[in-house]
């Protein structure tokens, strides 16, 4: 999922406009996602550092556009534009380590590195052709993370008599035409996988009983598939639960009082937000320096609270360190049980992608006919 709100609006203060007058400074440039790093965090690591440095932020609206500059500057090494630091989602990282688009990050200049939950840092250690290795180099710094939810409204559901808590409610008959799935069929294929009983990054989904008639009757159930569009028709009751990523529904609990969320208690998947060194990036102390500070403990809760997603710090921390709004926030800090249950969408070979893609088409070309009963 692109993990982008239809209802994000412009910043009321670029980033970059913290560095006017500045030029004298030590400079990090750096390219995130809008929205993605809050203007109080940026305040802080230049009061906390001497000489204070400055921060160029500039914002994308997709982490795509992200990914489409450092092809850009592999293609150009020169170019005027390119940044020292650039955000990433981890779905890209294969991409950008086969394309050799990114340089490996030195974990040993990293005194907070060790703060990492362990499944954070093998997320990123990888051989040259991108795949998880144990023995492989960092290619990236974890920044924050979230996960798949489903929102719902809770005027529909409150005459229902119940409230969803796993993704077996999807399948339920009260919700026929009233759902929206993301348009992924890493997502769905997925999810649909953990209703019963595996995992996200199963492969030979010819072997799992029962999977193409459950994926036949969610796809009854569903009135859209989209992964960008899907909050509106939420908003405006078009739909009665929405299944996308906390990213964009964390932010909408704040001006919408009739819409909840709620992890899946059988889990779901992550995703993560990285730090990534351009590969024709010149050595820059500030990068270290920045991603260090991220991964402080004093600064993780900070960042979960400000930017609506978790720092993997947090995951590590005791409870009576972390501030009541996180203890008591269910999408920011999961239970132990939920989260280690959850996959992290990991890289297929072309095979494994080849039969998602199939399973996929066929699933969606198969026309809804309510009157056949072809899906009860």
């Amino acid at each position: 999922m692109k993990r982008r709100s239809l209802l994000l609006g412009a910043a009321t203060l670029t980033l970059s406009q913290l560095a006017a007058g500045c030029d004298s400074k030590p400079t990090l440039k750096i390219r995130s996602l809008k929205n993605g790093i809050p203007a109080q965090i940026v305040s802080k690591f230049s009061r906390d550092l001497q000489p204070s440095p400055v921060l160029q932020v500039t914002q994308e609206g997709q982490l795509k556009e992200l990914f489409a500059l450092l092809q850009e500057w592999k293609r150009t090494p020169s170019a005027k534009n390119q940044a020292d630091l650039v955000m990433l989602g981890d779905y890209w990282l294969t991409l950008a380590i086969r394309q050799k688009l990114i340089q490996p990050i030195d974990p040993a200049k990293l005194a907070n590195w060790s703060q990492l939950p362990e499944r954070w840092q093998k997320l990123v250690r990888r051989n040259d052709d991108g795949q998880l290795d144990a023995k492989g180099k960092v290619w990236a710094a974890p920044y924050r993370w979230g996960s798949t939810v489903m929102a719902y409204r809770t005027d529909k559901f409150k005459a229902l008599g119940w409230t969803p808590t796993d993704w077996s409610d999807l399948w339920r008959v009260e919700l026929r035409d009233r759902i929206s799935l993301p348009d992924s069929a890493r997502e769905v294929i997925g999810l649909t996988l953990k209703k019963l009983g595996k995992s996200y990054n199963t492969q030979q989904l010819d072997q799992v009983p029962n999977l193409k008639k459950e994926l036949a009757n969610l796809h009854a159930q569903a009135k859209l598939y989209s992964s960008d569009a899907y909050l509106q028709p939420l908003i405006l009751g078009d739909t009665w639960l929405a299944v996308g990523s906390s990213g964009d529904v964390l932010p909408l609990l704040q001006t919408q009082s009739d819409i909840a969320v709620v992890i899946p208690a059988s889990g779901t998947a992550l995703w993560t937000d990285l730090w990534v060194q351009p590969a024709s990036g010149k050595p820059v102390s500030l990068v270290e320096k920045w991603i260090n500070f991220c991964l402080q403990p004093q600064i993780a809760p900070q960042l979960s609270l400000l930017a609506k997603a978790s720092s993997p710090i947090i995951i590590g921390m005791k409870p009576e360190d972390l501030p009541a709004d996180i203890r008591s926030n269910p999408v920011l800090l999961p239970d132990a049980k939920i989260l280690a249950a959850s996959d992290f969408l990991l890289p297929f070979g072309e095979a494994g992608i080849q039969q998602y893609r199939s399973l996929w088409q066929e699933i969606r070309q198969v026309v809804k006919t309510k009157e056949t009963g072809f899906f009860s």
